[in-house]
């Protein structure tokens, strides 16, 4: 077993170093590793359906998709996250319980009485403290897990505090649980980092053959491309969403109540209607024109307008309130 020492916190690079250890390395390998502050969405999520969109802007989070399904967790550096990389044989590939393993008995050590529950959960009194998930590539596995040891709560509800209502897709929705933090339970204080090594320590000690190793600079550079190629992306993080249908009425200050009817196929909106009680002195058809067949994405959406005088079409409404709507 490898265990591949990581440094950074950057979620974009450590999301292209997981497919990267998976997809290159040939030994079965064990990794720790903590983000900034940042989103991490599943596979086969709506993005902009499990987000708050306005406070993710305002405090700039990155938004990140994963390899794995599941729902999307909220990473700050109170968060410690960990992951198996294994080759299996047979049809053992999911095995949610052989994985967390070696989580409960470090819990254990620390007399903390931690379990396994329900699909793929660890909790603490019934309160989860760790999501898991598990992603197949050939011969090989893929099980990573968040584990809250003194993570931002409130930001972390913040951040995930989606409007289900203003969405219709099939894609897969987070369901929200109870969360308690590791350090709440603890007998004596203990940093994140000391809890990270103990957990280093008893993989040593649970897997004899195991080594230390770190990525190379060779590593870290093709790692970097797949950040630029597709984990820094808008098409990989918000336009691989499933097909959806998404709407919202605003009021604005001057110009009325405006609603956006939307259907986005592959991340760009194919057809979008606008109605409301505003007055305009052109047709609003030509705005809903030049929004069809371009992104649902901010920078997409103002370059299109930017060629139009909007209160032309919506009088008194500002340009950021009218995109609040899209959104």
């Amino acid at each position: 077993m490898l265990i591949v020492k990581r440094h950074h916190t950057d979620p974009y690079f450590n999301l292209a170093t997981e497919e990267y250890v998976l997809k290159n390395f040939d030994e079965d390998s064990f990794m720790l590793w903590r983000n900034a502050p940042s989103i991490i969405v599943g596979k086969h999520q709506n993005t902009l359906a499990e987000i708050n969109v306005d406070y993710v802007k305002k405090h700039n989070i990155p938004v990140v998709r994963r390899l794995s399904g599941g729902g999307a967790v909220f990473h700050d550096l109170g968060n410690l996250n960990f992951t198996f990389i294994r080759k299996v044989e047979g049809d053992q590939f999911i095995d949610f319980r052989k994985y967390t393993a070696p989580i409960l008995e470090v819990m254990r050590k620390l007399g903390i009485p931690a379990r396994f529950e329900g699909r793929n959960d660890l909790t603490i009194k019934g309160l989860k403290f760790s999501g898991n998930a598990e992603h197949i590539w050939k011969d090989r596995v893929l099980h990573h897990g968040t584990l809250l040891f003194s993570a931002q709560m409130t930001n972390l509800s913040d951040a995930l505090n989606a409007d289900p209502s203003k969405f219709t897709d099939k894609a897969v929705k987070s369901v929200r649980s109870r969360v308690t933090n590791i350090s709440e339970h603890l007998k004596k204080p203990m940093e994140v980092l000391q809890f990270s090594d103990l957990i280093e320590d008893h993989i040593l000690e649970k897997y004899p053959d195991s080594k230390i190793t770190e990525l190379s600079e060779e590593d870290q550079n093709r790692i970097h491309e797949m950040v630029r190629e597709k984990y820094n992306t808008w098409e990989w993080n918000f336009g691989y969403s499933p097909n959806y249908n998404f709407r919202k009425i605003i009021r604005t200050g001057k110009g009325g109540t405006l609603e956006f009817d939307l259907d986005v196929h592959n991340g760009t909106m194919l057809h979008i209607k606008i109605f409301g009680d505003y007055f305009c002195k052109y047709d609003t058809e030509e705005i809903e024109l030049a929004l069809t067949e371009i992104p649902h994405q901010e920078q997409s959406i103002r370059e299109a307008l930017s060629r139009f005088n909007l209160d032309d079409y919506f009088t008194g409404v500002r340009m950021e309130e009218f995109l609040t709507g899209l959104f």
